[in-house]
């Protein structure tokens, strides 16, 4: 491969997001002469890709990863729903103390008045109600104390300054708006571990992550472009594994059983949905952009939207994981195998862009 600066980009997507990754890049460094997944110049990521992002960039073997991923009884990276699945009880304490005292004050309301309450009051005193929502459903302090254990234990450094490469994590500041780039100027006192956090703290689900005196999270639809932060660190070819492409199923797999629209999955999945819509496009205004400048030469990996069934089965199954790990693999072989005959990506020609689901030059 060509010895120009190379950056990796990895979106989140969740457990079955990673899984994609890791099988996407093992496939890569088996059938592309030069290219490791460990060894590129910089690793930019976001949400689940961050542990992984920082894994690589310490110098960890993709190999082992995906030779882990495929053993149920590998404990390389012993990861547990209870790690990220913890309620938040500090947050539920503050939403039980705050949600009685707006009902308290709310009932004294109403009973004060002389004239019976109208519609339009009641409203108004049960609006008291929507401060004391949680900030998010689960707390990710498990997971930062997971990954603390895990990196110690596995050689990766937990400090941006000891790493060789160059790693950013994305997230956002939640008070002020603004974006939040660990390991960049400003946050390379952050460990690792708690940047990774701050990038996963998706609402509803998670509570923000405070750093210092401000509070982090993840704004999926709103996070700044992978492809234009591996371009200001100097990339001229950006490899993107990207596993949040929309969903074009025909049939949807529930707890109920094969139902045949997204809808029938619930809110989360309605949620999730929006949120690839929206990451999709960004993604893609992003190439484009690139591509007319031609500051650099993008190569993306994302899965075919018809087989995003794979990608909705429980997470926990190990049976699943397997399934999205091993179709990652062989479709990225195959898609390499139809890039080049060679081995060799021809990244030296202007504005080349190797697509999945788009062919080159789509406008």
């Amino acid at each position: 491969m060509s010895e120009l600066p190379t950056a990796l980009c990895l979106p989140g997507g969740g457990p079955p997001g990673v899984m994609f990754q890791v099988g996407a890049l093992a496939a890569l460094e088996h059938r592309i002469q030069g290219f490791k997944g460990d060894d590129l110049t910089s690793y930019i990521a976001t949400s689940s890709g961050a542990s992984l992002a920082a894994a690589l960039a310490a110098g960890q073997k993709v190999e082992r990863i995906y030779r882990a991923f495929l053993d149920p009884a590998d404990d390389y990276f012993p990861l547990e729903r209870s790690h990220i699945l913890k309620m938040d009880l500090a947050e539920w304490r503050r939403t039980i103390q705050t949600g009685v005292s707006a009902l308290g004050q709310g009932a004294r309301s109403v009973l004060s008045k002389s004239l019976a309450p109208t519609p339009a009051s009641l409203w108004e005193e049960l609006a008291r109600l929507y401060d004391s929502m949680p900030a998010g459903l689960f707390s990710l302090d498990g997971y930062e104390r997971f990954l603390d254990d895990t990196f110690a234990r596995r050689g990766v450094p937990n400090q941006f300054s000891a790493l060789s490469k160059s790693l950013r994590i994305i997230a956002h500041d939640l008070d002020t708006g603004t974006p939040a780039v660990f390991g960049g100027p400003g946050l390379t006192h952050v460990s690792i571990a708690r940047a990774c956090t701050a990038s996963m703290a998706i609402p509803p689900l998670f509570t923000p992550v405070r750093i210092g005196n401000s509070h982090y999270f993840n704004p999926a639809p709103s996070q700044v472009s992978h492809i234009d932060l591996a371009v200001e660190l100097g990339a001229k070819v950006i490899f993107v594994i990207n596993p949040m492409v929309p969903l074009n199923v025909g049939s949807v797999p529930t707890g109920h059983g094969l139902r045949a629209s997204v809808r029938d999955k619930g809110a989360m999945w309605v949620s999730n949905q929006a949120n690839r819509i929206k990451l999709h496009g960004m993604l893609w205004k992003s190439i484009d952009r690139i591509r007319t400048a031609g500051t650099a030469k993008v190569i993306v990996v994302e899965p075919e939207a018809t087989d995003g069934q794979l990608f909705m089965h429980n997470s926990a199954s190990f049976a699943a994981r397997r399934a999205i790990l091993e179709y990652a693999y062989k479709y990225t072989r195959a898609l390499v195998e139809e890039w080049t005959e060679t081995g060799e990506l021809p990244i030296e020609e202007p504005g080349y862009v190797a697509l999945t689901s788009r062919p080159v030059g789509e406008e």
